[in-house]
């Protein structure tokens, strides 16, 4: 289990919302709730900065978090992340934002605690780039690019 430091930014956060969480026990990613002071209105197109009510610090540099949309909101009212995916990375220490944007062509009302995106830790492997004239075997795919595996 990782351990990851939070600290409560908003003290509704816990008390009259729980903390994020699992909401089952296969679940890959933890609900994030829009905790804001009061509920508004997502316009169609719109993008608004949405407070998690917390701050956070992952430190080992071996993970980090993702802050993806959740699946319902995005297929269902058109609430996705204007980034698409958030990256927390182990040293950041601030406070969780999520940028919630309404693509679709209706207004969407988001109320203070609803769970509105995802954070999933996942492992993190560093790369040596090294430059090469030739790869030492040849894919089959090779430099095909777009497409080129199919529909």
């Amino acid at each position: 289990m990782l351990d990851v430091k939070i600290k409560i930014l908003d003290k509704r956060l816990g008390v009259d919302f729980p903390l994020p969480q699992y909401e089952t026990e296969a679940s890959a990613g933890m609900d994030l709730r829009a905790m804001v002071q009061e509920d508004f209105v997502l316009e169609p197109g719109q993008v608004k900065m949405v407070n998690t009510g917390f701050a956070m610090h992952i430190k080992d540099k071996s993970v980090t978090a993702l802050i993806v949309p959740r699946s319902g909101l995005g297929y269902k009212h058109g609430i996705v992340l204007s980034n698409l995916t958030g990256v927390i990375d182990a040293d950041y220490q601030g406070p969780l934002m999520m940028p919630l944007w309404n693509h679709s062509s209706k207004p969407f009302t988001v109320h203070v605690g609803d769970r509105v995106a995802q954070m999933l830790f996942i492992p993190v492997l560093h790369a040596n780039l090294s430059v090469t004239e030739d790869f030492d075997t040849e894919s089959d795919r090779g430099q095909n690019g777009f497409g080129s595996t199919g529909i």
